[in-house]
């Protein structure tokens, strides 16, 4: 079957961004594939970083801190953690820099990272955003010596006379060549030129610690020197399995699930001749006539993330209690801040399940229709913090959304088209024929009946 020029807009805006908004359809909808991915990347010049997050209290080590202070600090943490979340979700909403958005966000589950510093953690996703369509090795050496980087991965801890071994292994394994590319041997002699790389704990940034580095010669990938950390990654980057391991992930987030090797290849050898250059990357994929193939448009599963931020976008939808959607990304199996290990999260069919399947589907008509949840909600985070046992993972929810969708907005796009042209501009796969005729029965002028009809289909949690 041939892919509609229309289809094929929407699709590279679907993932390239999270969706176009009702009032931009007609106008990159009429453009060629050439001038929607040249705005792409006109728009993510215009970028802005999270503003800090306001914290009073010093940064002390836990056992220097009173009961009372260790309370106040966790209040205050908690709530700052609440407030980026809901500062970084309104930014992917509104952001004219979709496409930087949409990177940091890939990147977000590439460097997974939790601790209960939002001030770190912001600062972590800020710095990605300044790179995220930049210079990998920037953005992977400048990610590295981010405090919450260090912290999480237990860098601080890493001496020369005993060193940590936690960092080297996840820079290998995680960030760059991949599991079974390097040795033990590699790991061990890679934790030693990390040793020294720590931060300031007052003002919270990188700080390289001369006593503590061990400057002695290592082997590494064969090579020998008194390699440093950077010396490292620069040898890492200098294997083209990185630039493969790296491409493939950007492939399976943004392409499809399922690999094409020959495309894989292609892009990653021009990935590494390119010395890394992320934007040239994804120009080039964004431009490849398979990106447009119909396996490709419509077959991945929507993370919680993109469902979430796409009825955002497309009702303007804002919320009386930012609480509202830590509930769903909690209930739905994906925190932002929150990755469930080191990994990160693993996508895919694992978006679904038998807990997440029907809240997914109500999703849609919850927000934009004042919904009340009634359901049990599986406490996946109580074991990390008390931070993550506050009121919201009670086991008994009933708890009104209170959101704010713009309907007027909505409705003053649509210049009268019909329901199968709506189902066309809110489905990315085709419509099968049982979905076809439950929207087909619909009363033509209750719009609201039919857009809560076709965004509660199972081929809405699709793009």
């Amino acid at each position: 079957m041939t892919v509609s020029q229309e289809k094929k807009i929407q699709h590279l805006w679907s993932r390239a961004a999270f969706g176009l908004r009702p009032g931009e359809y007609e106008q990159y909808i009429s453009k060629s594939i050439a001038e929607n991915v040249k705005q792409l990347f006109v728009d993510a010049d215009d970028y802005k970083i999270i503003p800090a997050v306001a914290f009073t209290a010093p940064l002390k080590r836990k056992g220097d801190l009173s009961k009372e202070e260790k309370k106040e600090s966790q209040q205050m943490r908690r709530q700052m953690l609440i407030d980026l979340n809901s500062k970084w979700l309104y930014k992917m909403q509104t952001d004219k820099a979709q496409l930087t958005e949409r990177m940091v966000f890939f990147w977000h589950g590439h460097f997974a990272c939790r601790d209960l510093f939002g001030n770190l953690l912001r600062d972590l996703n800020n710095t990605m955003r300044v790179h995220a369509l930049g210079n990998f090795r920037d953005l992977l050496t400048e990610v590295s010596k981010t405090p919450a980087m260090i912290l999480f991965l237990n860098n601080q801890q890493n001496r020369k006379q005993h060193p940590n071994e936690n960092f080297a292994r996840e820079l290998m394994e995680l960030f760059t060549i991949g599991r079974g590319n390097y040795t033990e041997e590699d790991v061990k002699e890679a934790a030693r030129a990390f040793t020294g790389w720590s931060f300031d704990r007052r003002n919270l940034i990188f700080e390289f610690k001369e006593q503590f580095h061990d400057y002695g010669e290592k082997t590494f990938f064969g090579r020998k020197g008194k390699f440093g950390g950077e010396d490292i990654i620069d040898i890492l980057l200098e294997q083209k399995q990185t630039a493969k391991f790296i491409t493939a992930k950007i492939y399976k987030h943004f392409v499809n699930d399922e690999i094409d090797e020959q495309h894989v290849n292609e892009l990653a050898e021009s990935f590494f001749q390119s010395k890394y250059n992320i934007s040239a990357l994804m120009e080039k994929i964004f431009s490849s006539d398979w990106f447009y193939d119909e396996k490709n448009i419509g077959t991945k599963i929507k993370s919680p993330i993109e469902l979430l931020v796409g009825v955002n976008r497309t009702f303007d939808v804002r919320y009386d209690n930012p609480r509202a959607q830590m509930f769903f990304q909690r209930a739905l199996g994906q925190v932002l801040f929150f990755p469930p290990n080191v990994a990160g999260w693993p996508g895919g069919k694992n978006w679904i399940d038998s807990s997440s399947l029907m809240l997914r589907l109500k999703v849609p008509s919850l927000l934009l229709n004042g919904g009340i949840i009634e359901m049990k909600v599986n406490d996946t985070f109580a074991d990390d913090t008390q931070m993550m046992r506050d009121e919201m993972m009670q086991q008994e929810v009933d708890k009104r959304i209170q959101s704010h969708p713009d309907w007027n907005y909505f409705h003053n796009t649509l210049n009268n088209i019909t329901k199968e042209q709506l189902m066309n501009r809110l489905l990315l796969p085709n419509a099968v024929a049982s979905s076809k005729i439950s929207v087909g029965d619909l009363n033509n002028e209750n719009i609201k009946s039919v857009v809560l009809e076709v965004m509660s289909l199972p081929e809405f949690q699709m793009c």
